[in-house]
């Protein structure tokens, strides 16, 4: 009886990680490592395309730019929205999950239009290359974004959920805190690059 007992105390035990890194970080880097070696390989078939001539020059609509400050925003509410957590001030942890979230949709939501506006100045999805490396490229981005937002989401869901201070929620929010910034220094990466080019 006393072996069964000590068994279930056992297995009830959550595993502690006393390492550096937990298991769940570690995966989410070298998923992040890939995404990097992804958007290399995309921005370095855009600068090998634009070297072999036939490329229409063009300026980036201005949505563009603003697009930015919503995600560098946002990066803002999701720590503000951690540190409120690991304070324990659940209004302020609350409303800045949800900011985050919003801002999130809205990023997609101007990046939808700022497709449209390049297709107004003459630059549709199946024009010049150099079009379509733009769609091709800042849509992929738009995509993790939109993954970003599903993990957002149930963040969303476990903030009005009844609170509770716990070293795996704590770790939760910390993952898809250090994805989203992931994707706005990512954006920021491709926003130069396209300036720059």
């Amino acid at each position: 009886m006393d072996n069964r007992l000590m068994e279930a105390t056992v297995q009830r035990t959550p595993v502690q990680y006393t390492g550096k890194w937990h298991p769940k970080k570690f995966a989410l880097v070298l998923a992040m490592a890939g995404i990097i070696m992804m958007f290399s390989a995309l921005t370095s078939a855009y600068i090998v395309r634009k070297a072999a001539g036939n490329w229409l020059e063009f300026k980036l609509p201005a949505l563009f730019l603003y697009n930015t400050l919503v995600l560098i925003v946002s990066s803002i509410t999701a720590h503000l929205a951690y540190r409120y957590y690991a304070r324990e001030d659940v209004s302020k942890y609350r409303l800045f999950t949800t900011v985050t979230f919003c801002l999130g949709v809205l990023f997609l939501v101007l990046q939808v239009i700022a497709w449209d506006q390049l297709k107004n100045i003459g630059v549709p999805l199946d024009g010049n290359p150099s079009g379509s490396f733009i769609y091709v490229i800042s849509g992929t981005h738009a995509a993790h974004v939109l993954g970003g937002l599903g993990a957002l989401f149930l963040g969303l869901r476990t903030a009005f959920s009844p609170y509770k201070l716990s070293a795996g929620r704590k770790l939760s929010i910390q993952l898809v805190n250090i994805y989203w910034h992931f994707v706005d220094v990512l954006w920021i990466y491709l926003i130069i690059f396209f300036i720059l080019q």
